[in-house]
């Protein structure tokens, strides 16, 4: 594992860490809205073995940038730039909650781009009525401001984005954290009859499947990886 790298893209500095082979096939991991790269640690070796990994902080987290510009879509952007600045792809993709909206939106804008997506606890883009934003006491390891752009678009996405599913082709496999997440679970299922083709299955963990259960989700999503190595 690196410590983290930088890449400049659409004007952004980028942070990220790498896990695994170099000569491997790339693997993208997003993290969800307020965490970072640093989340995926515990699962990231494992999920290496036979994958070079990038775990990213995407913008207003951690070590990347904070610009003060933000939305769903330029972060959707700054990864196809990130792909384009590392010559990486076709690419399997893996998305938790917030940074599986970004995968979706990436796997819909340019279906070439991702070979596997994997969507960890992700909603489809409906409308929901959720609590009211308050901001945590002390510092924090994210743009705050960040927080106040992107949770509306996913409190009331684009209309657009829900149609745009269709237009997903890579292998997909949606999981669901099961009752204790506080995501509804009839809504990831519905994240998955969305999506051409899609496995859906439910690792019941909560929302934070891949810190909660590592080794299921490593279980999960490495015979995923590995069916879809074997059709390539």
């Amino acid at each position: 594992m690196t410590d983290h790298a930088r890449v400049q893209v659409n004007g952004v500095g980028i942070a990220y860490r790498t896990y695994g082979p170099d000569d491997a096939p790339p693997l993208i991991l997003l993290h969800g809205l307020g965490e970072g790269m640093a989340g995926w640690d515990g699962v990231a070796g494992a999920l290496a073995a036979d994958r070079h990994a990038y775990a990213l902080d995407l913008r207003g987290h951690g070590a990347s940038d904070w610009p003060g510009d933000y939305g769903l879509e330029p972060m959707r952007d700054d990864v196809l730039a990130f792909l384009d600045a590392l010559s990486l792809g076709p690419v399997d993709v893996i998305g938790h909650s917030m940074g599986g909206v970004v995968a979706y939106l990436l796997a819909a804008e340019r279906p070439g781009r991702v070979r596997t997506l994997v969507l960890e606890d992700v909603p489809p883009p409906v409308p929901r009525d959720p609590p009211p934003l308050v901001r945590p006491e002390g510092p924090l390891p994210f743009d705050w401001a960040m927080v106040e752009a992107v949770r509306p678009q996913i409190d009331h996405p684009d209309p657009a984005w829900l149609g745009r599913l269709s237009r997903i082709t890579a292998r997909t496999l949606v999981i669901g954290g099961g009752p204790d997440s506080h995501i509804p679970q009839d809504r990831v299922a519905e994240m998955a009859r969305r999506i051409p083709g899609a496995a859906h299955i439910t690792i019941p963990a909560g929302h934070l499947v891949h810190e909660n259960a590592p080794d299921a989700f490593v279980r999960e999503v490495t015979a995923f990886l590995g069916q879809s190595e074997a059709t390539a």
